[in-house]
């Protein structure tokens, strides 16, 4: 599978912005989906997944209640809608999929073995 992420740019503090990932390639439910992003001078870190049908999603403490992702398998994309952002969510955010071999839902930037190009979101203060 191949992925494009789109959807960064420049937001103030406590708008919105939507990510959305498109999958090309093998199947698309075969995979396991995540958002993970980084900032200047930090380490990769885990975002939020999502699993093959979407029934299950995870998300790193500081944006419970604040993103959410979803997937239309239907068409091949996964999206993450960001609401009430904060200066520290700048970052480089990157989709990625997991092997179709697995089915659970993982925060280890090392059990993705698929990536998408980053796209840039920055929000001001």
């Amino acid at each position: 599978v191949q992925l494009q992420a789109s959807g960064g740019g420049l937001v103030q503090a406590g708008g919105s912005l939507r990510l959305s990932c498109a999958a090309s390639g093998r199947t698309f439910t075969d995979n396991v989906m995540a958002w993970f992003r980084q900032a200047p001078g930090k380490e990769r870190e885990f975002v939020a997944a999502t699993s093959r049908n979407g029934g299950t999603t995870g998300y790193t403490d500081s944006v419970k209640g604040r993103f959410t992702i979803s997937r239309d398998n239907a068409k091949n994309t996964v999206a993450l809608q960001m609401n009430s952002l904060k200066p520290e969510d700048t970052a480089v955010y990157y989709c990625a999929a997991r092997g179709p071999q697995y089915f659970i839902v993982s925060r280890r930037v090392n059990e993705y073995d698929v990536w998408g190009r980053g796209t840039l979101v920055t929000v001001s203060s």
